[in-house]
């Protein structure tokens, strides 16, 4: 962060600074700190987290970096800041700082992006099923009222 405190995103679409320095999407540098050659010919991140590029007349990958993955005790304790970034709290607890694959971190697959977890038409179908219960809630207190009217009026 531009404050010198670390921030948590899971957001992994990252990409290049012009200084070469792998970012966020809202281009706050990954920690620790991975720098790309600008000959990099391709990057490779592999799901145990090692970031390496090959280069020209280089036959072997080289490894230029280790992204890790911090998890914690509470992550609902941790506060959002927008952005898809989160700041640690006395809630969440302190960050616990895994190798991916290690202590259930996850693993990193390179290429993917994260989808929602949410089943747009379950979700559809429960909010229809609710509004009609709550219509027929409505109704009959409607006809309640309607009743107790009536017999007061007896």
């Amino acid at each position: 962060m531009p404050d010198g405190t670390s921030g948590y995103t899971r957001d992994g679409s990252f990409q290049l600074n012009e200084n070469g320095q792998m970012v966020t999407a809202n281009g706050y540098p990954v920690e620790p700190a991975i720098f790309l050659p600008a000959n990099a010919l391709s990057v490779n991140i592999g799901e145990d987290g090692t970031v390496s590029v090959r280069q020209p007349g280089v036959a072997l990958d080289n490894e230029v970096g280790q992204i890790t993955v911090s998890t914690f005790i509470n992550p609902a304790g941790l506060q959002s800041i927008g952005g898809n970034l989160y700041l640690e709290t006395g809630a969440s607890g302190a960050p616990n700082e895994n190798m991916p694959g290690m202590n259930g971190a996850g693993r990193l697959f390179q290429g993917y992006v994260e989808t929602s977890n949410v089943n747009v038409v379950e979700e559809m179908v429960n909010m229809i099923q609710t509004q009609r219960a709550y219509e027929i809630n409505s109704k009959a207190v409607s006809t309640s009222d309607e009743m107790l009217a009536r017999l007061s009026q007896l």
